[in-house]
């Protein structure tokens, strides 16, 4: 029996991610049979769309996991949605175990403000995408990041995190060249120092101070991935005055030196 299927739609050419926002009428379908070898990451914004049988409603963020049948459309006369193809990083992947809506699809349904920082995290990366700075597809990368953290305080099979803690994880990720000692930390979110290191290792399993450098280090490595930027330069737009320290403190965090850990990439 020969089995018809809709006109196979182009496969977009994803490095690392593609981010965009479209805001389409009632004609727009897209069809591929294998679906892609990336991440489809969807916000809807307003009006309606569906992925297959999945409503895409506003208020839902949808993923499409690699090698899933891609069938979605508007539903009605318009689907606007901020939308992400991507690798993910490997520490990426715990933050994309949703609740299952449908086979390889996922979907969650955050909180309204959360929703909305969500969206103004994933037009970030949009901005950063279109920027010409060479260090573009790395803030375009860390605002992904940080859209799927929140949308992971909004997920039911996730460990759920005082919203403290959250606000602070926000001032952390905006800024890692700031002064982020746990005095500021604690102000910030309106808690007492003891109260909060004491909240943030019960939740988190480590202290502040040790998330706090892990992501400045995490942030160093890409940039030595992304960038020819020299030592002393990553060292600095990720924190650290002192390259020699950094560079210390990157060997324990990574095995490697930053110079080395370079030249592996």
């Amino acid at each position: 029996m020969n089995l018809r299927y809709p006109a196979e739609a182009p496969h977009p050419t994803v490095r690392r991610l593609v981010v965009g926002e479209f805001d389409e009428g009632p004609e727009y379908a897209t069809y591929r049979r294998r679906g892609t070898t990336d991440w489809l990451l969807v916000q809807t914004l307003d009006g309606q769309g569906r992925f297959g049988q999945v409503a895409a409603a506003p208020g839902s963020v949808t993923l499409v996991r690699p090698g899933t049948e891609h069938d979605y459309a508007t539903v009605g006369d318009r689907w606007h949605f901020l939308y992400t193809h991507m690798h993910p990083k490997p520490d990426w992947l715990p933050l994309l175990d949703w609740p299952e809506v449908a086979p390889g699809i996922v979907q969650l349904h955050p909180a309204e403000p959360t929703f909305d920082r969500i969206a103004d995290h994933l037009r970030d990366a949009v901005r950063h995408q279109h920027s010409v700075l060479p260090q573009a597809e790395q803030l375009s990368a860390n605002s992904l990041e940080a859209a799927l953290l929140w949308c992971d305080t909004q997920n039911p099979k996730a460990v759920q995190i005082d919203d403290r803690l959250l606000r602070a994880i926000e001032l952390i990720d905006q800024d890692l060249t700031a002064n982020l000692d746990v005095p500021r930390l604690a102000r910030a979110v309106s808690l007492s120092v003891s109260r909060f290191a004491h909240l943030f290792r019960a939740q988190l399993g480590v202290t502040p101070q040790q998330f706090v450098e892990h992501r400045r280090l995490d942030a160093a490595a890409r940039l030595l991935e992304l960038t020819s930027r020299p030592v002393a330069s990553v060292a600095a737009q990720v924190g650290y005055a002192d390259p020699l320290y950094f560079a210390t403190r990157f060997r324990l965090h990574t095995g490697s030196s930053p110079t080395a850990y370079r030249k592996r990439t």
